[in-house]
């Protein structure tokens, strides 16, 4: 079993920037795939970004490519979403996923995700 925690959201001005740091725990987390997704009240959870174990490489939404960056760090067991540039349609709760490699195609499903932290708020305001 495996347990993620996100920290870092808040209440926000436009243009400015953010991170967001998932923290992983359990033994096999370190060799998990870890995303970013986000969801407001009354729509589908949106897929953001998520990186590899090995390389690692990252993938990204078409909506945030050019302002967010993922990136992990495995000696803390933490991933970490890096948030410039932010619009009020950014604002959402924040959700980081876990699964392993052969559990993940595009990433962008929310099914292909086994393991999901409890969320973190991160308001824009214009």
């Amino acid at each position: 079993q495996v347990q993620l925690q996100e920290s870092g959201g808040g209440l926000v001005q436009a243009g400015t920037s953010l991170k967001l740091s998932c923290k992983g725990y359990g033994r096999t987390f370190g060799t998990l795939y870890v995303g970013w997704f986000r969801q407001t009240p009354g729509k589908e959870r949106q897929f953001v970004a998520y990186i590899t174990v090995v390389g690692p490489h990252t993938y990204y939404a078409d909506s945030i490519k050019g302002r967010f960056t993922i990136s992990r760090d495995h000696n803390t067991d933490t991933v970490y979403l890096q948030m410039d540039s932010l619009k009020p349609e950014d604002t959402a709760n924040y959700y980081c996923a876990a699964a392993p490699n052969w559990r993940v195609g595009t990433g962008e499903s929310v099914g292909e995700w086994d393991y999901w932290g409890q969320g973190t708020q991160v308001t824009v305001s214009s």
